[in-house]
């Protein structure tokens, strides 16, 4: 049977970790009154520094409408703010307020707990070899992508 191969489970498991691990960090981000995706916004910005709309939409890989109404939000809420790039003002800058980065720190420290929370059981052997083979597929996927 397909669904006992170790393909199978392997795919339907990193799925069902990947749904569960963002509904978890949804539910605690809300309590910094935040959404996932504000909060992933936030967490780039302070890892990455000033980025574009576009760069920030290729990251998060969503699509510009929707960056655009994402940044619309972080904006009214003080979070951030767009600054038109010297020698070309079509492109915006996206740049963290003092009171985005200081939501940026409180998020990366929740989101280190939440990894220390549902990590702790797992041995660091097995975590290196995890990492392993995520990055194997992570590489193969990223070629899979650029061929169509």
């Amino acid at each position: 049977m397909p669904h006992q191969t170790p393909h199978f489970q392997f795919v339907d498991e990193l799925s069902k970790a990947s749904r569960k691990l963002r509904t978890l960090f949804d539910a605690r981000v809300k309590k910094l009154g935040l959404t996932l995706a504000r909060a992933r916004t936030l967490m780039l910005l302070d890892r990455r520094g000033v980025l574009n709309q576009k760069e920030l939409a290729e990251e998060l890989e969503i699509e510009t409408p929707t960056m655009v109404r994402l940044l619309d939000g972080l904006e009214k809420q003080g979070f951030i703010e767009r600054r038109a790039l010297e020698g070309d003002r079509r492109v915006k800058q996206i740049v963290m307020t003092k009171h985005g980065a200081n939501l940026a720190t409180d998020v990366n420290h929740l989101a280190q707990e939440l990894r220390a929370e549902f990590l702790s059981n797992i041995d660091d052997k097995d975590l290196a070899k995890t990492i392993d083979v995520l990055r194997a597929v992570n590489i193969k996927l990223g070629d899979l992508i650029e061929r169509g």
